[in-house]
């Protein structure tokens, strides 16, 4: 099985990130290929949270006969893996089912053993004849150099033309993100935008699930639910759920619609966009609320320091601390964007009157 370029899908919150990764994940075990699924969250590191997952493939992999040795020669390096980083990531967590090969991914580098183990990896799905994808979502909170390490081990795989790859999600700024962790990111990766909808695609995905049902939905109800969500499928299934629940008969109508924005965004305001604010600490809430008087963005740090009456540089650790919690991006140098849609809307009306200001 020939290697292929690894995928790393970017967008904002709510386009359907996870969804889309679940579904390819499912498709390519449909065709009997091994994966690991796993999702990045903060303040954890990416050699804990690969070990038990590649414990796992490796012991699926072990029971197919061609595969065998090199699946168990693999798991004795994975235990050289977890016991020589364990000092330094001591949230590596993985059991243990063979003793440490010597020599063997366990030089306490984690570069140089993470290529080294997920060589041996992909050589025991190779003699499987099969391969082994890797599905990570958030990979935008994984630590700049835990993503070289990754960079360096699939770009090792490739070389090698064994049958290893990843297919991952993230925030826009993982482009940026992967590209300083290693500057052949570029080539090793494709990196597909997913985004909103656009007009037809938003019209159908509400339309269609409702014909099923024998029901109709008003052309200018349907133009509304499109203007509300801007197209955002997460949006989206939220207004087609409240417009439908609100709607007493079929066709459903633009006044059904008109009382559905309501109840959708009294819900995405205690769930969607309250779980992200609850996180903020109040100088963090101050500087996104400047940010949403300026409107959607994305905005000038200058703009944004005139409203506080900061200085740009003043506010660095604010803006960085934001980017590292996924709340806003870069889009390029100077500019800030909220990574949520619709957040300038949510911050208005969670902070009105001007009492932010002082």
């Amino acid at each position: 099985m020939a290697p292929t370029k690894s995928i790393l899908m970017v967008g904002l919150r709510g386009v359907g990130k996870t969804v889309l990764l679940d579904r390819m994940r499912d498709d390519t075990e449909g065709a009997n290929i091994h994966t690991l699924r796993i999702e990045a969250p903060e303040e954890r590191s990416l050699p804990a949270l690969l070990a038990p997952q590649l414990r796992q493939a490796l012991l699926r992999l072990s029971r197919n006969e061609r595969a065998r040795d090199l699946a168990r020669r693999a798991l004795r390096g994975l235990a050289g893996f977890a016991t020589a980083l364990k000092v330094k990531y001591q949230d590596i967590e993985v059991g243990l089912d063979f003793e440490p090969e010597p020599g063997l991914a366990d030089n306490g580098d984690l570069e140089h053993d993470l290529a080294a183990l997920i060589e041996v990896v992909g050589e025991a799905a190779r003699d499987g004849g099969t391969a082994l994808v890797l599905f990570l979502d958030e990979l935008q909170y994984v630590a700049e150099d835990e993503l070289a390490a990754l960079i360096t081990a699939l770009h090792r795989a490739a070389q090698r033309r064994l049958p290893m790859m990843l297919v991952g999600a993230g925030l826009p700024q993982l482009r940026g993100r992967m590209g300083r962790a290693k500057s052949y990111a570029e080539r090793l990766f494709d990196f597909p935008e997913v985004g909103p909808l656009a007009d037809p695609e938003a019209r159908i995905a509400i339309a269609r699930p409702v014909e099923a049902r024998d029901v109709r939905i008003d052309d200018n109800a349907l133009q509304r639910i499109i203007q509300e969500t801007h197209g955002y499928p997460y949006f989206l299934q939220e207004w087609g759920k409240h417009a439908w629940d609100a709607a007493d008969a079929s066709p459903i109508t633009l006044q059904d619609v008109e009382l559905a924005s309501q109840s959708a965004v009294a819900a995405l305001d205690e769930s969607f966009f309250r779980v992200r604010f609850d996180r903020l600490t109040p100088v963090e809430r101050k500087y996104l609320r400047a940010m949403a008087e300026l409107g959607p963005g994305p905005h000038r740090s200058g703009d944004i320091a005139r409203i506080l009456k900061r200085e740009v540089t003043s506010l660095g650790p604010t803006r960085s601390q934001l980017i590292s919690k996924g709340m806003i991006w870069s889009p390029s140098h100077g500019d800030t964007a909220f990574t949520v849609p619709l957040f300038d809307e949510f911050m208005r009306r969670v902070i009105t009157g001007y009492d932010w200001l002082t």
